[in-house]
This record gives C-alpha cells, structure tokens and sequence, in this order.
C-alpha cells in the first residue's frame, strides 16, 4: 500500500503500521498528538511491558551502577580529587553523545518500513505523543545496551585505571538527562534556569524540530550552530 494512502489507525497496536506510510511518515510522526494517553505499541503483553517505564527506575538502576564503577578506579590507585573529576569529565563527555545521539540518530530521516520502524521505537514516539510519560525515559533494557557498547569503546579511548570512573561518570550524566528530560516535559519548574530548558526544549517538539537537539545543555548546540532563533533573533534579522 503506498505510504500517502495509508493512514495509522491509533485504536490499534502502532509499531508495525508506521512503517506502512513510506515517506508520510516524517510528516505524521512531527505532527504531535498532545495528550497524557500512552498508545499500544504492540499486541503482545510482553514486548509492550518492555516499552514503558516509569521514570524513578532509572535512577534505582543506575546511580549504584555508576558509583560502582567510579569506586573502582578509587581502588585502583586514584586520589578522591581525581575520582571526582575524572566523573565530572564523564558526565561533560556525556552531554556531546547526548547531542549526537539526538541531533544524528534520533532524527535521522526514514522512508522504507523498517527503517521507519526503528525510527519510530528509539524515538518518534516521542515526538508523536511527547507527554506519554510512561515512555519517555529509556527501558532499562535499550540502556544497557547502550552502555555495554560505550564500556567497550571506552576501554579503546582511556587505560584501565581511569576508565571505570569516566564511563560512571557518564552514566551519572546519562541519569541527570533522563532526569531533566522527563522534568521539562511533566514538571512545573520554578527556577529559572530549569524554565529556560523546559521552554527551550518544548520549543524543539512544537516549533524548530530540527534545531535544539541539547537536553541538559544547550551547549552543543551554539557550537555546532544549532540553536534555533528566538523572536526578539527574528525581530533584530
């Protein structure tokens, strides 16, 4: 069936129709449906239980994950001083991946089912029900692939004894992303700078979608001259 003459039925399971709309699918998964509801994704129990998580897990889980790791380049022979900046530099490389993550896969464009099926599971859900709060935070599941794979390459990047301490470092970065992530999205912030991040970033889903890729930082986006203009930018041009 030709992607314009299908249409996703939302009463029904979604992942295994998105693909059916061939190049459709950018258009209809930017187009958001803004409600608290969250969409069946498949008909069996068991792989939509994996699709959806609360947000407190992912602290649960990983922050004793992550100071495990960075106890041990402190038994390996690392002061405190350099335990502790050795983490902070983890969490700062965290939010580079962040950006690329987002910027490079998260919204790389796709026409051909399977290409937009996996775009729709790893990320165009969100975009098409950004307030389904259920699956917004990562399954624990897709996050330790994740971090095998980047505990492999940091044992590439960085010697034996700093290694453990970047890489939990980095998973703390990863937490305060979820985190923040699923605040700006749910939460009512009341302090400044956490309003600017919700503004800035809900900015990203209803307006600029290809720009404003930071969710922690908008860091990586004025160097890599991503940030979207505001109205006073657009004003002054």
């Amino acid at each position: 069936m030709a992607g314009k003459e299908f249409t996703v039925n939302l009463n029904k399971p979604l992942v295994f129709q998105v693909g059916h709309l061939g190049e459709a699918y950018q258009e209809w998964v930017h187009t958001p449906i803004v409600t608290d509801e969250s969409p069946r994704f498949f008909k069996s129990d068991f792989m939509e239980i994996l699709t959806r998580t609360v947000w407190w897990v992912v602290p649960l889980i990983w922050v004793p994950v992550a100071m495990w790791f960075i106890s041990v380049s402190y038994t390996m022979g690392h002061t405190l001083p350099q335990v502790i900046l050795m983490s902070v530099v983890g969490s700062f490389i965290w939010t580079f991946l962040e950006y690329c993550f987002h910027r490079f896969l998260f919204h790389i464009e796709t026409k051909s089912y399977w290409a937009n099926t996996f775009h729709y599971l790893i990320h165009g859900c969100h975009h098409k029900h950004p307030m389904d709060g259920l699956r917004l935070v990562i399954p624990p599941a897709e996050a330790a692939i994740l971090a095998i794979m980047f505990w492999n390459l940091y044992g590439i990047l960085f010697t034996i004894s700093t290694r453990p301490a970047l890489f939990g470092g980095g998973l703390i970065g990863y937490v305060i992303y979820d985190m923040i992530h699923f605040y700006v999205h749910h939460g009512q912030p009341t302090k400044q700078s956490i309003k600017k991040l919700k503004k800035y970033h809900l900015n990203h889903h209803f307006r600029i979608q290809n720009k404003g890729f930071g969710i922690t930082t908008t860091l990586w986006d004025r160097v890599f001259g991503t940030l979207p203009k505001t109205k006073a930018d657009k004003k002054s041009g």
